[in-house]
């Protein structure tokens, strides 16, 4: 499967089922309101409580001599403190278990999608894809986090590694200090870069295992390397794809931003635009995810048609395949074949 074709029916697959960027749309809604909820509300209750006045904070050197004595800072606002991580934790875990539940409906449907075609977008099959995956996609984001952890580690010994070198090449020659030090910094970025996709990668197509043949978190995580180092392409694939979406979500930014700018109404007019941008970069994360289905399940999945022979033409059977070919030569038109005692007569 080409590169073009595994787009186009990404983008086709994700338009079929177009409704997940409306239930994606409504999931962010949601998420402004619970942060007016579970974060504002307890943090202006608290201000109250606590009689604090902020008028004095007008400008940011007053701002910053609040944090010269941070423990004054923390036995007089404790209470606050307290009161705002808590809040914050709480609207953390919110917010990631309903962006889960949100994200394992979407990979059902879309993987249902592929496998029915004809079957149709309901609220009632979403929730019931979600509730099927939920507790394996929590499982799997564990993993995952786990493999990010211990690249961001190794990534770290890396830098320490050649942090160690520079610095001893620098009692011998401030010249070679400075080439190693451009070079191994290069070799790092690009360790770091191609670890980084490579996890992403797999991330993704780990996800299609997870929903296709049903694996285990480790499992699919696993299966997916193999996938990736099995058919390349399908690696690259994802390199364009996240490429495309990296350019797509800046050249958004180029254009929202600068309105934030304007003076006065400059945040009124950018507010609808932000919106419009956060749709566009969840339809565009459904697009990788639909495009890297597409190409699992035409990789994997899909089996290939029976080829159907033409009109007055028999299929070869397994007889017909396997029978001695007659290999004896052309008869003459009229002749009989001689019966083995005519011919022992005439021979004597």
């Amino acid at each position: 499967m080409t590169y073009s074709e595994a787009i186009k029916g990404g983008f086709r697959l994700v338009n079929s089922r177009w409704q997940l960027v409306a239930v994606q749309a409504g999931m962010m809604l949601f998420n402004l309101i619970a942060f007016f909820i579970l974060v504002g509300i307890p943090l202006g209750i608290a201000f109250i409580i606590f009689g604090l006045d902020l008028t004095g904070l007008a400008e940011l050197k007053d701002i910053v001599s609040l944090f010269k004595n941070p423990a004054e800072l923390l036995s007089k606002y404790f209470g606050l403190i307290m009161i705002v991580l808590i809040s914050f934790l709480v609207y953390i875990v919110l917010i990631t278990l309903i962006g889960l539940y949100v994200f394992s409906g979407s990979i059902g449907t879309l993987g249902r999608a592929l496998l029915d075609s004809s079957s149709k977008f309901t609220m009632r099959s979403f929730l019931a894809e979600a509730k099927k995956l939920f507790l394996p996609l929590t499982w799997y984001s564990l993993v995952v986090g786990l493999v990010f952890v211990f690249i961001a580690f190794l990534l770290g010994l890396l830098g320490g590694g050649i942090a160690v070198v520079v610095s001893s090449a620098k009692s011998y020659d401030s010249t070679l200090a400075l080439f190693l030090g451009i070079f191994f910094t290069l070799v790092l970025v690009l360790i770091g870069l191609s670890l980084i996709l490579l996890a992403l990668a797999a991330t993704v197509f780990g996800t299609a295992f997870l929903f296709f043949k049903g694996e285990s978190a480790v499992r699919s995580f696993t299966a997916a390397l193999r996938f990736l180092w099995a058919r390349p392409n399908a690696f690259w694939l994802y390199v364009v794809l996240f490429a495309g979406y990296i350019a797509t979500s800046f050249v958004v930014m180029l254009v929202v931003y600068p309105l934030n700018l304007i003076p006065f109404i400059g945040p009124i007019i950018s507010f609808p635009f932000q919106i419009l941008s956060y749709v566009v970069q969840g339809y565009l994360g459904l697009v990788i995810i639909g495009v890297s289905f597409t190409y699992y399940y035409n990789a994997e999945i899909r089996k290939p048609e029976a080829v159907i022979p033409p009109e007055g033409l028999s299929a070869p059977t397994a007889e017909s395949s396997t029978r001695d070919e007659d290999i004896s030569a052309p008869r003459v038109p009229g002749q009989e074949p001689t019966p083995p005692e005519t011919e022992e007569k005439e021979q004597n």
